[in-house]
């Protein structure tokens, strides 16, 4: 896992959060979580029409989910880290499809599937 790069990633959002203490696995956690506030709040945006916010708002959780892209390491994660880096850029084309069709169903997909990533990378803290 390249934490350097999540760590980053994560400062370039600017999600309020005590990132230079946290280890790598609780930045992963704040990054999921911001990426989830993002697409929650884009979807306010979108259903109020405020078309500039949305965007940029999905821009952020785009961001977001690149730097989840960017943390995973090929090299230790094998299969895992290959197929959620496919379902990242599943992600990423998704919400990029939920701006330019002002879909919401769409951000919800994406917000479901980060859910469930998240409840499992949340697991392995717990084990």
């Amino acid at each position: 896992m390249n934490a350097y790069a999540a760590m980053k990633q994560y400062q370039t959002v600017n999600v309020n959060a005590q990132v230079s203490e946290a280890d790598p696995h609780r930045l992963i956690q704040m990054l999921m979580e911001g990426g989830l506030q993002r697409i929650a709040q884009a979807r306010g945006a979108m259903q109020h029409g405020n078309v500039a916010l949305k965007g940029e708002l999905i821009g952020k959780a785009l961001g977001i989910i690149g730097g989840l892209r960017d943390s995973l390491n090929a090299d230790q994660g094998g299969e895992l880290a290959l197929n959620l880096d496919r379902l990242y850029a599943f992600m990423q084309d998704r919400l990029s499809q939920a701006n330019l069709k002002n879909d919401v169903s769409m951000l919800d997909e994406v917000a479901e599937l980060l859910r469930e990533v998240k409840a499992g990378w949340d697991g392995i803290r717990q084990s």
